[in-house]
């Protein structure tokens, strides 16, 4: 189920182009992740990353660019986004196959040391709130103490009025920068699917989809629930670092005081 190096190109470029109709200057976004990284790294001569939700590699490629000397894992359930990403960001990271949040899903990442930093962007909110936490618990066993969640994603505040007003400032801001991109999501998908050099991996992609349809996350869960979460995960702090719109760069510390609680419960 392979596809060439040209067929893996032009699809990662295309995909490229239409996430910039949803990222509030993704960019920017990609840097801020990898300046807590660096922050977070120093003098550590090759720091373990983990991409959570790769995709086709967009931000394992920018960390193997900017920290050339560190070991990526990048996870991701889609069998697609997975292939292509290894195809055309080969070397950037080591391309896992699993279902994060799931019962066991860290097993499959083949972990041989603490994690430095775990970073994911726009891709937790597709999980339901019990396995957001499961999921938060599962990094914070896999990070070492002092070591970060990076999570960039759509984070509303908690009052209906002033996530109504962020979510305007933050479409007006993208249709200014990024929302001219020739195709969207649902095209990109549309089109995808005529290209005959994807059908087996998009047939597979759909019995993925279908075997865990009806596990949706809620993507209104706020910066405030998130971080009511993560200490409940024993991250010992949560700041956002960067933010336009409700766009948002949050970080959480590994706890390196108090240990981290027993992943069993809720």
């Amino acid at each position: 189920m392979g596809v060439s190096m040209a067929t893996a190109k032009t699809w990662v470029e295309r995909w490229e182009r239409q996430q910039e109709r949803y990222a509030v200057d993704r960019e920017e976004r990609f840097t801020v992740m990898a300046d807590v990284v660096e922050h977070v790294t120093a003098g550590r001569p090759r720091p373990l990353l983990l991409d959570l939700g790769c995709g086709p590699g967009s931000l394992a490629a920018r960390l193997a660019a900017r920290f050339p000397h560190a070991e990526i894992v990048a996870a991701d359930m889609d069998p697609l986004l997975l292939e292509l990403g290894r195809t055309h960001h080969g070397d950037a990271a080591r391309y896992v196959d699993t279902v994060i949040g799931e019962e066991g899903w860290t097993d499959a990442l083949r972990l041989e040391r603490p994690l430095d930093a775990a970073l994911s962007t726009t891709a937790l909110h597709y999980l339901p709130e019990r396995a957001l936490l499961r999921t938060y618990r599962s990094l914070a066993s896999l990070l070492r103490p002092g070591g970060v969640l990076v999570n960039g994603d759509h984070f509303p505040p908690d009052a209906a009025p002033c996530s109504r007003l962020t979510a305007h400032v933050g479409r007006r801001r993208s249709e200014r920068t990024g929302g001219h991109a020739p195709e969207d999501w649902r095209s990109w998908w549309d089109a995808a699917a005529r290209d005959p050099e994807l059908a087996d991996l998009l047939d597979e992609r759909g019995r993925r989809r279908a075997a865990h349809a009806g596990g949706g996350g809620d993507e209104r869960v706020t910066v405030r629930r998130h971080a009511e979460l993560l200490r409940r995960a024993g991250f010992a702090h949560t700041v956002p670092v960067w933010q336009f719109g409700d766009s948002a760069v949050l970080v959480a510390v590994r706890d390196d005081a108090r240990g981290v609680p027993a992943p069993a419960g809720t």
